[in-house]
């Protein structure tokens, strides 16, 4: 088994994004797969494609794409992705989509094929914060998690795909000044390897028992 795991450059004045600082640190072998990974632009349109590139180039059997989310305190795996670009800022070319379809015919929402419950629950069981949910907001990890599961759907069927928000590191939020919420890079790599393992670990679930059941 392979999988495909990205993380996004830095952006928004940032020196480090905690997403790739911990996808470059994770071992090539968690829970019998092999691991791959690939960094992406915070650039409207180029994240996908990057995305789009790495699949074709490594054929992997699942993908997993990790992003910041400032602001919250736990490692979060995305239930959802609409059909809907809404920049809150410029990304790093200066790309501000507002009140845009991502694909013109494509539904408005795309559901993660990850287990995204035993993947929070896995994150747990090794002492790390992790719930589901529910929005992955309007800006470029809605567009790269939404693109992602469209593409899969169209391009690579049987491949399954998701998307995790992890929180700022701590040195971040050093710099920051504020009471925003972090993590330890340290924390963030155990959780993620623990929500990888539950995902080779169901690999062979159907779409509504990866996503627990798709409560509404």
């Amino acid at each position: 088994m392979k999988i495909l795991v990205t993380g996004f450059e830095p952006f928004g004045g940032e020196k480090v994004n905690p997403s790739f600082e911990a996808v470059r640190r994770l071992s090539p072998r968690i829970g019998g797969a092999d691991i791959v990974r690939a960094q992406i632009p915070v650039v409207f349109r180029k994240g996908p494609a990057a995305i789009e590139a790495a699949i074709e180039a490594e054929r992997p059997d699942m993908v997993l794409c990790v992003g910041q989310a400032g602001g919250r305190a736990q490692i979060t795996p995305e239930f959802v992705g609409i059909n809907y670009a809404n920049f809150r800022a410029p990304d790093n070319e200066g790309n501000q989509p507002l009140s845009q379809r991502l694909v013109e015919d494509g539904p408005d929402a795309h559901f993660s094929t990850l287990p995204v419950q035993a993947m929070a629950d896995a994150a747990r069981s090794v002492g790390i914060p992790a719930s589901v949910s529910y929005t992955a907001g309007t800006f470029c990890c809605n567009e790269v998690l939404y693109c992602l599961l469209d593409t899969l759907e169209r391009r690579h069927p049987g491949v399954r795909g998701g998307f995790v928000h992890v929180p700022y590191l701590d040195s971040q939020a050093a710099r920051l000044g504020s009471q925003a919420p972090s993590m330890s890079l340290e924390r963030i790599c155990e959780g993620l390897a623990a929500m990888i393992e539950a995902m080779a670990a169901h690999e062979g679930a159907d779409a509504v028992s990866a996503a627990s059941g798709r409560e509404f």
